[in-house]
C-alpha cells in the first residue's frame, strides 16, 4: 500500500482500490437526507449533489447524476457474470461504484455509490471548505 492509500481504512482501500461493495443499509451515507455534496475521499473532487441524492430502496446512496459528467468515467464490468457499468474517480481512479438504467428522472439512471468512496461535505460547510461554486446545484 503506497502513502498515499494508508490514509484509508481498510473499507475505504477495499471499495476503491479493490472494487469492493460495502454492506447495504450499514454504510455511513445510504440514509444521509442533509444537504450538501459528496466529494472523492482521496482527492476531494466534487462528484454528487444531494439534490440529485434520491432513496432507491437499495441501501446504498443513489444518485440520478454526477455533478459533472466529467468528474466520472464508465467502464463495462462482467465481473459477476452479468454486464454492469462500473464508475469511477476520473480524479483518482477509485471505484466508487454502478450506474443502472432504472432511475428517476429524464435520464432513468441510478448511479449506485460506495459511501466508502465518498466524504459528505454539509451545506454550512460548503463555502468554508472551498466548495461555493457548488451551492446552486445543491440549493434547487
Amino acid at each position: 500500500m503506497d502513502e498515499k492509500n494508508k490514509k484509508l481504512t481498510p473499507l475505504q482501500y477495499e471499495v476503491t482500490k479493490k472494487c469492493g461493495t460495502e454492506p447495504p443499509f450499514k454504510n455511513e451515507y445510504w440514509d444521509n437526507h442533509r444537504a450538501g455534496i459528496y466529494v472523492d475521499i482521496e482527492t476531494g473532487e466534487a462528484l454528487f449533489a444531494s439534490s440529485d441524492k434520491f432513496d432507491s430502496g437499495s441501501g446504498w446512496p443513489s444518485f440520478t447524476r454526477p455533478i459533472k459528467a466529467e468528474t466520472v468515467e464508465e467502464k463495462a464490468d462482467v465481473s459477476l457474470g452479468v454486464q454492469r457499468t462500473e464508475v469511477r474517480s476520473r480524479s483518482s481512479g477509485s471505484h466508487l461504484g454502478h450506474v443502472f438504467p432504472d432511475g428517476p428522472g429524464p435520464a432513468g439512471l441510478r448511479y449506485c455509490i460506495n459511501s466508502a468512496a465518498l466524504k459528505f461535505i454539509p451545506l454550512e460547510e460548503m463555502e468554508k471548505a472551498g466548495y461555493g461554486k457548488y451551492l446552486p446545484q445543491v440549493k434547487k
